[in-house]
């Protein structure tokens, strides 16, 4: 018998001026100076929140969700009938004609797994599908199964062709999984339709993807508590200081499986190897003005390892990053060094 476990509530906790917020669906919010006007949906497979502190009308909220659940219908891996369904039906078959959203976040989920030479692969369907860690199904595959399984991840064999706008998979079996890149491409397009509504302070909470529009009403910068890997939801190892920025928080205690000698399998799977990842890493949080972005990165950067991790993160613009270890050290790139507070007296800085 396996144990697993779902994800539970969200990976960031948000500090308001004069207390803090859990953005957790279960936990009582402390009242900020202006009273939010805000919408949960289930949605993208996680809870959803979208908090308006200016401009709160029902009415933007509503386009918000109606949003949110349009990308669903189009994005999800788990529903039946969207357009990344079809897809995966027609592998090895036939290309599939997509719409504008589906065809921009398959391109940028390519793109960012040519940069990582395939750490980040979105054709990795096949292998989350196998272990399904965070549903009821989840289990240990063999190892043979796992071999017969990586020949269909690849995302050299994924082509699109934009004068058509369709997407082709080349080989049948292979499944696009959008799971590291969609929820922050929803939550960059929410930023911009709440923008385009004239909304200028706001916060989306799409299950661990923060984006904070804007500064808070009174002109300061949001407190963002960053989560704790090795305790339940709520506790932090420190805060951040930030506005109008992404913040996206992965970790090997969001999900996982638990075999019978107590060995625990986390749900950030290796493209290339079919496993999950092992090294130092026991999460990551990604600060970036596109939450796109640091969806995937990350993800990618549990592959890198600290010192390469660091390193290629400093090398991509508007993008920082936290690094947690399972020794209890942290490490930061430059950009955050006077904007990130460490309040957690277990955890060292280590660089």
């Amino acid at each position: 018998m396996y144990n697993y476990l779902k994800k539970f509530g969200l990976s960031l906790i948000l500090s308001s001026l004069i207390g803090v917020i859990y953005l957790t669906g279960c936990n009582q919010a402390t009242p900020t100076t202006v009273e939010p006007l805000s919408r949960t949906e289930f949605v993208l497979g996680t809870v959803a929140k979208i908090s308006l502190y200016d401009h709160q009308s029902e009415e933007i909220l509503d386009l918000a969700a109606n949003r949110l659940h349009e990308l669903e219908d189009t994005l999800s891996i788990n529903k039946t009938g969207t357009l990344i369904d079809e897809i995966n039906n027609q592998a090895g078959i036939a290309p599939v004609q997509v719409d504008e959203d589906t065809f921009k976040v398959i391109e940028r989920g390519l793109a960012y797994s040519d940069l990582t030479d395939g750490a980040f692969d979105i054709t990795v369907g096949p292998i989350v599908k196998l272990w399904n860690i965070g549903f009821p199904e989840a289990r240990i595959p063999s190892p043979e199964e796992i071999k017969a399984t990586l020949p269909l991840v690849g995302f050299d064999k994924a082509t699109l062709n934009a004068a058509d706008s369709t997407v082709y998979l080349k080989e049948k079996g292979m499944q696009l999984d959008l799971g590291g890149i969609g929820k922050g491409y929803a939550a960059d397009e929410i930023a911009d339709l709440l923008r385009s509504q004239g909304v200028q302070h706001a916060l989306i909470d799409l299950g661990g993807n923060l984006y904070t529009l804007g500064t808070k009403v009174d002109g300061s910068l949001w407190n963002i508590g960053v989560q704790d890997p090795f305790n339940p939801r709520g506790k932090i190892i420190g805060r951040l200081t930030t506005a109008d920025h992404s913040i996206v928080t992965s970790g090997i205690y969001e999900r996982y499986i638990e075999d019978e000698a107590g060995h625990k399998y986390h749900h950030i799977l290796d493209p290339k190897t079919g496993y999950p990842y092992e090294n130092e890493i026991a999460g990551v949080t990604i600060v970036s003005k596109s939450s796109t972005d640091g969806d995937a990165l990350s993800t990618s950067v549990f592959a890198l390892g600290i010192e390469k991790g660091l390193e290629f993160v400093e090398s991509q613009p508007d993008v920082e990053a936290i690094f947690i270890t399972t020794d209890y050290k942290i490490y930061i790139t430059e950009g955050l060094k006077d904007i990130f507070t460490l309040t957690n007296d277990a955890f060292t800085l280590a660089n």
